[in-house]
């Protein structure tokens, strides 16, 4: 699959606001550039109709953008290029097949990311095996959605899950999930290609979700009734300026908020079913 990156070069002080209405538009993700953010788009989508929106938030925000297309064949050597060995603590580290063993960590990760992201790298990615760290996952049935390159799942299953289900709505990630779950010996994922609607039953100790506001406002009254009860959700992907709006759409579906996170201005929410 191609990619366009829009580079939007754009006010420090005005960053988080810049993110709060881009993260309405269908970008698949985005990235922090010193200059100001990077947001990837499928060549596939409805490029025109979402510049004409995009054009409107840069005269609101007085930012510029300039797009370029990320052919799917060069993507390997533009994250090979950039992607460099990640430590979560003493918990997690995470690595490229190219780089030497880490030491000193719970769990090693390997991880080729191609164009599904989550290498730990981002804040919500980190925020969320961080916080994996400080749960207990032994015997549980996990939900990872919205998996990417599945990296949580892998460590789910490492930190002892009994199985855990990982499913995303775009192809390459569900591709990318099934090879990195390979190359880490990982036999206890099961992974969907779709939506929340392609995993079948409920009854998950533990369900992550690490995608975006829109998603996860959408789908919380789906994911309540995909847990257990005393089960753990974990969200992420929200931006801090978000976080009431989630938590009030949460408590309307009857999940109890526990804890939360904060990385930049990303957040990472807990909920109690």
């Amino acid at each position: 699959m191609d990619y366009y990156c829009y580079d939007i070069k754009v006010a420090t002080s005005l960053k988080e606001i810049a993110l709060a209405f881009l993260n309405e538009l269908p970008f698949d993700s985005f990235e922090e550039a010193g200059d100001g953010l990077r947001a990837y788009l499928r060549k596939d989508s409805d490029v025109e109709e979402i510049e004409d929106e995009l054009s409107n938030i840069a005269a609101q925000l007085s930012f510029t953008y300039e797009r370029r297309l990320i052919p799917d064949q060069n993507w390997n050597a533009l994250w090979e290029s950039n992607f460099s060995p990640i430590r979560i603590g003493n918990l997690c580290g995470v690595r490229a097949p190219f780089h030497p063993p880490m030491e000193g960590v719970q769990h090693e990760i390997v991880i080729s990311p191609r164009m599904a992201f989550g290498t730990g790298h981002h804040a919500t990615t980190y925020m969320m095996m961080e916080q994996m760290g400080q749960e207990r996952f032994a015997g549980l049935r996990v939900l990872d959605f919205g998996c990417g390159t599945g990296i949580l799942a892998i460590l789910a299953e490492k930190m002892g899950a009994a199985s855990v289900d990982a499913v995303d709505v775009e192809l390459p990630a569900y591709e990318n999930t099934l090879d990195n779950a390979r190359a880490n010996g990982a036999a206890r994922i099961q992974v969907y290609h779709g939506t929340l609607d392609a995993v079948q039953g409920g009854s998950y100790g533990y369900i992550l979700a690490n995608i975006n506001r829109n998603v996860i406002l959408n789908s919380i009254r789906a994911l309540y009734g995909k847990l257990a009860p005393g089960g753990i959700l974990l969200v992420s992907g929200i931006l801090t300026a978000d976080e009431s709006l989630v938590l009030s759409r949460a408590k309307a579906a009857k999940l109890r908020f526990t804890d939360k996170a904060r990385r930049g201005e990303w957040s990472c929410i807990r909920f109690v079913r």
